[in-house]
């Protein structure tokens, strides 16, 4: 699997490079990669309609959206373990297997795959200040300009992280893509950690590789340091 990297610009001091996967989070199995290079070398646009285009969440699509409650913001699961970075913490299921420093891409804080009959079929990655962002509106779509062309996108939609002085505004977006002849869904959760930098988490796995409740637990986990 190519390891992931998001292409839009990265702040003054911070690493800067072309793609070496599916923008902020990976196709499984090495296929295209998305925006395969800096997209035109600019830093993301801040259009107004941005936060109009986020929709709410509602109470009543929770746990399909990814919202969490009170109760599973910022909760590890029994046996998971854990991607740790400087500013984003995320749990991730068993099955999934932590990539070393060495093994994983330099524009990847953390990243772990899942592999089915020697194959990759699932990545979760974390990415940290990728793009400059003075919102978390900014820092959706610094992540979505990363994402395949040809992908089917879906709207963005706000979500609520853990954080150290309680529940934080994100944005999820949710795409698929075909690869290698599989189709893979993705999820990124975008925002601004507590020193109002931007974050991407990504879940890319194979369609019937990753259910619906680990990938909402994963989501729940995502918590700011």
């Amino acid at each position: 699997m190519r390891t992931p990297a998001i292409t839009t610009p990265t702040r003054p001091n911070s690493a800067n490079g072309g793609s070496t996967g599916s923008g902020p989070g990976s196709g499984v199995g090495g296929g295209p990669r998305s925006g395969s290079g800096p997209r035109s070398g600019r830093t993301p646009r801040r259009p107004a309609a941005a936060a109009a285009a986020a929709t709410a969440c509602a109470a009543v699509v929770a746990l399909v959206a990814g919202c969490g409650t009170d109760t599973t913001a910022g909760v590890v699961p029994e046996g998971w373990g854990t991607l740790k970075t400087s500013a984003v913490t995320v749990a991730h299921p068993p099955a999934f297997t932590p990539q070393s420093a060495g093994e994983r891409s330099t524009y990847n804080a953390a990243a772990a795959t899942l592999t089915k009959d020697g194959k990759d079929v699932g990545m979760i990655t974390v990415q940290l200040d990728f793009t400059n962002a003075d919102s978390v509106d900014e820092a959706a779509i610094g992540a979505e300009a990363g994402i395949a062309l040809g992908s089917t996108l879906g709207k963005q939609r706000k979500v609520e992280v853990a954080g150290p002085e309680g529940r934080t505004e994100a944005r999820r977006i949710d795409f698929e893509f075909t690869e290698k002849g599989s189709r893979i869904k993705g999820v990124i959760v975008a925002g601004l950690d507590s020193a109002k930098k931007s974050y991407a988490v990504r879940v890319d796995a194979a369609k019937g590789r990753l259910g619906d409740g680990d990938l909402t637990k994963i989501i729940d986990s995502i918590t700011l340091t």
